[in-house]
């Protein structure tokens, strides 16, 4: 049988995500779990396994379209589906391009009616497939489609492929149609149009601006709509007209993935939560002093050890003297949640946009394990692998500003949480020493700390506590003893 696998949620209610990047093409042979493609979805890059065993006999979306959760993204033949084609058809059912047209019709079926396209109320989860009974094959193509129909749906393939260079497959000769008429480069077809041809993202601008694509004249070649024509009919303008480029240099860049996830969230938290802002600036020398004894230590030599390690356990243990800078507001309950363990968040900066993954249980971990929970975090952080459980339940978040050279800032606090603490660069500056020698000034490593507590859980007294606390252990890690 020829199994479609659905988009799943592969969060907390996420409604769609990106195709990035397809990591089979039809023919090949996968089995259960093998990883089929990569997606982006409002919180990370999350890579899909197959539920089938069997042959890919079709890619029913393209790199870089938005496509919504529920919706078929592959078709896989099982042992069940037989290889070759009817006697008399041109393409076979294997083939990457059967049922385009059919794909494309589809694309514009109301999916908040399940019963009009034949398909299920039930979102499907990865390694859960539908039953061999409730499965419908699509309708195969006709031996012999109108010249005008074949043409359409081969130029529906390039389009869609061509969002993505690398991943544009050539026409097997075997499937090549050259006495079909094809229009000629710059010419559009005429006639009426019921699909009109555009790349996904026009699409998506098109459905957000909420426009017809087959009532904008298209400009592009083979009477492709750009998004120059979108823009243009949306502004009341000629769709027709050639694009000028702006003497700016100005650059369009879609909110979407985990940069429109973080905004709405940064939003969300800075209107809701009463954001109160402290700074501490203190001598940090012993901290560093420490680090660097730190890399010195055998069990250390496979960890990356840094400041920042020192930040987090100090974090950890300042919080056992303050539990409500690691609490949560409750609205509907109308509570205060003291959280029982610290799930330390650490904000990551990626291509893709802002990250807080947390380390579960980070005030119950040695420093050597912190250590490496850390280095583990931000490595996988950064290279966009991320997944969102990774990123649910924190309780309190850091993050590094200073690996930036900036001295501090006033940092939002991440939904759910009740404060957030900025780490600001360390430098060496002039320094007021005063010990048992008097005063003196000389050169000190020094930094600046910027905690964001969220005015409703943490009152002033409890938020300059905790800060305090903590520049008292980046002071002198020995307190740490005390604790």
């Amino acid at each position: 049988m020829a199994q479609e696998f659905k988009l799943p949620d592969v969060g907390e209610g996420l409604t769609e995500a990106e195709i990035v990047s397809w990591k089979v093409k039809p023919g090949d042979t996968v089995a259960v779990n093998d990883i089929i493609v990569e997606i982006e979805t409002a919180k990370s890059l999350v890579e899909l396994p197959s539920p089938y065993d069997g042959t890919v006999a079709q890619l029913l979306a393209a790199e870089g379209e938005t496509v919504e959760v529920g919706a078929a993204i592959i078709a896989v033949s099982t042992a069940d589906e037989p290889d070759e084609a009817p006697a008399g058809a041109q393409v076979g059912e294997g083939d990457p391009y059967i049922h385009l047209a059919d794909k494309q019709k589809s694309d514009e079926i109301d999916m908040s009616n399940p019963a009009a396209s034949g398909g299920s109320d039930t979102q499907m989860l990865v390694g859960s497939g539908p039953k061999d009974a409730a499965t419908k094959r699509r309708a195969r193509r006709s031996a012999t489609p109108s010249a005008a129909s074949a043409a359409t749906a081969q130029a529906d393939v390039q389009q869609a492929f061509s969002t993505s260079p690398a991943a544009a497959p050539e026409l097997p000769a075997e499937n090549a149609e050259p006495s079909l008429p094809v229009e000629p480069p710059g010419q559009a077809p005429t006639g009426p149009r019921l699909r009109a041809l555009a790349k996904p993202p026009v699409r998506k601008l098109a459905k957000d601006l909420g426009i017809d694509l087959t009532a904008v004249t298209p400009s592009g070649d083979s009477g492709v709509v750009t998004r120059a024509d979108v823009e243009a009919y949306a502004a009341g303008g000629s769709a027709s007209a050639t694009p000028q480029p702006s003497a700016a240099g100005d650059v369009r860049v879609p909110i979407k993935g985990v940069r429109k996830m973080t905004a709405q969230a940064m939003v969300d938290s800075a209107f809701t939560a009463p954001h109160v802002t402290e700074w501490l600036t203190l001598d940090v020398t012993k901290t560093m002093e420490f680090v660097e004894s730190l890399k010195r230590r055998r069990e250390f030599a496979d960890v990356r050890v840094s400041p920042l390690l020192v930040v987090a356990k100090a974090v950890c243990l300042a919080a056992r003297r303050t539990p409500e800078i690691n609490a949560m507001w409750d609205d509907p309950a109308q509570e205060i949640v003291l959280k029982g363990s610290v799930n330390l968040g650490i904000a990551a900066a990626t291509p893709r946009g802002l990250v807080v993954p947390n380390i579960k249980g980070a005030d119950q971990m040695g420093l050597h394990d912190l250590a490496e929970s850390i280095g583990e975090l931000v490595e996988t952080a950064r290279s966009g692998r991320t997944q969102p459980a990774e990123m649910a339940g924190g309780t309190f978040t850091i993050t590094n500003v200073g690996v930036f050279g900036v001295d501090a800032g006033t940092p939002i606090i991440n939904p759910g949480e009740s404060g957030i603490l900025a780490f600001g660069a360390v430098k060496k500056q002039p320094w007021v020493v005063d010990d048992a020698d008097g005063e003196r000034i000389e050169p000190r490593w020094v930094t600046t700390l910027a905690l964001s507590f969220d005015h409703r859980i943490v009152d002033g007294e409890q938020g300059s506590r905790f800060l305090s606390d903590v520049g008292a252990l980046l002071a002198d890690p020995a307190t740490a003893l005390l604790y």
